[in-house]
């Protein structure tokens, strides 16, 4: 690797690690990327059969509570943006809060949710294609026990492929198809509205209609909302993506943070209308279809507006399901490089590897694509396969979230959070005196959501038959495996491996980094301290004085120190 110059390192000197990914993302592109993970045509049209068929017209309410839950979750990664436009973002943002043992249990959990929800994201394609046109039912006629899902898994396969080849070109690519494919969506989202609105049939009291939902349940209505929240909780997630692509944005600590808080909140406004309008406009509220999985706002909008009309909004949402593809896998590559660089991972001179013409991951793209398989091969003969697979994804990204929430928490109450003046002088974003409250309020929502997600409910885990107490535990034991086993994953084996390797170390720290600081070494992560003796993939002894201001600049705790 040449020697980088002064210019072409882009700030990241100052984390302590050298630029070597192409830094050509603008402010749509950024922002594009936030919203195309969001994807509010993707995940509105795909779950709101479900949230429907559980709570009825009134599971519309859990949109604008969930918003403000992640609201406040945003606000808290838009002000660690503004400080920290780093790959990898949860992942970093948590080495530098927490312990080296939480960070990578952030990085490993939502590496692990990014690739199960790569998976949830494409088997969308099975909601909407054959409802364009029969011919994309390609495995049976749909009206078999397990049509549905293993059609699911076909196409979903063939979505990933070509993401796969996608982001392994190069993000230039990745992000012009995406910020076009962005463009598509908002504009349909724009037009779908007006349309549902010059359509509708019935006023706003059908959202205060519960009748028939919730009838035998031990909660009642309060149960079965609940449980269709979900539909609403797996939309809102994702905002973080921009800021997981600041190595590649221009002017990063301004740039992420706006894009973070614009994409949660287009994504609301413009989903939140899409849904009201789907339930003032549909026909027959009362139609079976309306809450079926080969139904769903699909069905209302080719009942209203048409064939050909219907059809081309349809073509619409194929597209966002296709960037939003294009778009978390993009952010699972960032972790897995993010966490790989580090030496935090089996392989990770591999997974680091950059490719020096198209400067992106070209490794890590395959490895995801590969990888984001097996959670539908595993699932392929599951009817309920969306559910499940949705739920163990959205499950691991409120926890990541929490590994961020909660220490910087604890941060605000020590006195080390916000950063002392000078340094949060150069920060794009600060809440200010806001910072405690919303923090507050943060954790507190993401740990309701991550408890409501993940109770095992049969409705959720395991919906139809044959019903195995494994399946309607499937959540718990899922997240629970990733937990303990990525935790002995890396007290045993990687922690005794971490250091930054020599191939992604800054050569030229900047003034006030890691590196120049005398006392970065008395701030190692103690879980990191012997690290520094160990021996480098690169062949470079740790002991050198640049190997140790590597280690150090990649442990250094800031305002967790």
């Amino acid at each position: 690797m040449s020697e980088p110059t002064k210019t072409d390192t882009g700030g990241m000197d100052e984390f302590g690690y050298a630029q070597t990914l192409d830094r050509s993302i603008g402010k749509f592109a950024s922002f594009a990327a936030g919203v195309s993970y969001i994807s509010i045509l993707t995940g509105v049209f795909q779950l709101f059969y479900f949230g429907f068929s559980m709570a009825g017209p009134a599971y519309a309410w859990s949109w604008p509570i969930v918003f403000v839950g992640q609201l406040m979750v945003a606000l808290c990664f838009a002000e660690l943006a503004g400080r920290y436009p780093v790959a990898g973002s949860v992942y970093n943002w948590a080495k530098r809060l927490s312990s080296g043992t939480y960070a990578w249990l952030a990085g490993w959990l939502l590496l692990l949710s990014s690739m199960v929800a790569l998976g949830a994201v494409a088997l969308a394609l099975q909601i909407t294609l054959p409802q364009i046109w029969s011919g994309f039912q390609i495995i049976g006629d749909g009206t078999g026990q397990y049509d549905f899902a293993v059609n699911g898994v076909l196409l979903a396969s063939i979505m990933i492929g070509i993401s796969t080849l996608i982001n392994a070109f190069g993000v230039k690519l990745m992000t012009l198809i995406n910020s076009v494919g962005v463009f598509v969506e908002l504009a349909a989202a724009v037009l779908l509205i007006l349309a549902l609105g010059w359509h509708v049939v019935r006023g706003p009291e059908v959202l205060f209609d519960t009748a028939g939902f919730g009838e035998g349940h031990p909660l009642g209505f309060f149960g079965v909302f609940l449980i269709g929240a979900m539909a609403s909780g797996y939309v809102m997630y994702g905002f973080d993506t921009a800021s997981s692509l600041g190595e590649e944005t221009k002017d990063p600590k301004r740039t992420a943070p706006k894009a973070i808080l614009r994409a949660v909140t287009a994504s609301f406004l413009l989903g939140g209308l899409i849904l009201l309008g789907g339930l003032l406009a549909a026909p027959d509220l009362g139609d079976p279809k309306v809450g079926s999985a080969d139904g769903g706002l699909q069905y209302i909008v080719l009942s209203v507006l048409g064939g050909p009309f219907g059809k081309a909004f349809l073509v619409c949402i194929v597209v966002a399901v296709f960037v939003c593809t294009l778009a978390v896998h993009a952010a699972a590559i960032r972790m897995m490089f993010a966490m790989a660089r580090d030496n935090n991972l089996p392989f990770s001179r591999q997974l680091s590897k950059v490719d020096p013409v198209r400067r992106t991951p070209t490794v890590a793209a395959i490895v995801i694509g590969v990888i984001a398989l097996i959670p539908l091969i595993v699932n392929v003969m599951q009817p309920a396969i969306f559910t499940i697979v949705s739920s163990i994804s959205i499950v691991l990204i409120y926890l990541s979230y929490l590994l961020v929430t909660v220490p910087l928490l604890r941060n605000r109450f020590r006195g080390k959070w916000p950063l002392k003046e000078e340094e949060a002088g150069k920060a794009g974003f600060s809440l200010g005196k806001w910072g405690l409250p919303v923090n507050i309020l943060a954790v507190l929502w993401g740990g309701a959501m991550t408890l409501n997600l993940i109770w095992p409910r049969q409705e959720i885990y395991n919906s139809v038959p044959p019903f195995e107490w494994y399946l309607q535990w499937g959540g718990v034991l899922f997240v629970g495996a990733a937990v303990v086993g990525g935790t002995l994953l890396y007290r045993l084996k990687i922690r005794h491996q971490t250091g930054v390797l020599a191939e992604h170390a800054a050569a030229h720290p900047s003034p006030g980094s890691a590196h120049t600081d005398p006392s970065a070494a008395t701030r190692l992560v103690p879980d990191l301290v012997h690290a520094r003796a160990a021996q480098s993939p690169a062949g470079m002894d740790r002991g050198t004085p640049d190997a140790l201001a590597a280690n150090a600049a990649m442990s250094e705790k800031g305002p967790g120190a």
